[in-house]
């Protein structure tokens, strides 16, 4: 099974991926490099680290990932919610509107998302 605890940084890192794949592991060093100020020292032990952990692939100097966007950000949710509301979701919710009012539109999408994860 795949590590997904990672880091804002790593978490940076993937997005850089996600944006440009499939890319070679020399573009990937110059994008680090220009939106993160790293060194190529720094990329290549990254992206050592997450191919480890079974978030990417380094196949000839091609860079891939083996995870997608909305996988990860599933799972970076669902352990924000477990780890600072007890995995109340109604709690967290409360905390993230903070008192502030949504749009009509916004309460239906709402509204429609619950519904259709709710248990029968």
């Amino acid at each position: 099974m795949k590590d997904l605890k990672i880091g804002e940084m790593e978490y940076r890192f993937m997005s850089i991926i996600w944006e440009n794949e499939p890319l070679s592991s020399r573009t990937l060093v110059e994008l680090c490099m220009d939106k993160l100020g790293w060194k190529k020292s720094t990329t290549y032990s990254t992206l050592k680290k997450l191919s480890e952990k079974g978030l990417l692939q380094n196949i000839n100097s091609q860079v891939n990932s083996l995870i997608s966007q909305e996988e990860l950000q599933t799972y970076r949710s669902e352990k924000f919610v477990e780890n600072t509301f007890s995995g109340s979701l109604p709690c967290f919710l409360a905390a993230f509107l903070g008192g502030r009012k949504i749009s009509q539109k916004e309460a239906d999408r709402l509204k429609k998302l619950i519904d259709s994860h709710r248990e029968d």
